[in-house]
């Protein structure tokens, strides 16, 4: 599957990965630090993904 790492625009294939988690895993991402991203739909890290899939990985970064 295709990921775009945002905000840097970086383009990676990740083969084999099966879910938002799986990914975020890989990624060494917590749920709460980025926004992953199907179509213009948000998805949560239960839901399945596919190897022909283009995901967007927007890092969430906070300020207070």
């Amino acid at each position: 599957m295709k990921v775009i790492l945002q905000p840097e625009e970086k383009e990676i294939i990740l083969p084999k990965i099966k879910s938002v988690r799986a990914l975020l895993n890989k990624l060494n991402l917590y749920p709460t630090q980025a926004l992953i991203i199907r179509n213009g739909e948000l998805l949560t890290p239960d839901e399945k993904i596919y190897p022909k899939d283009t995901i967007i990985v927007r890092q969430i970064t906070s300020r207070g």
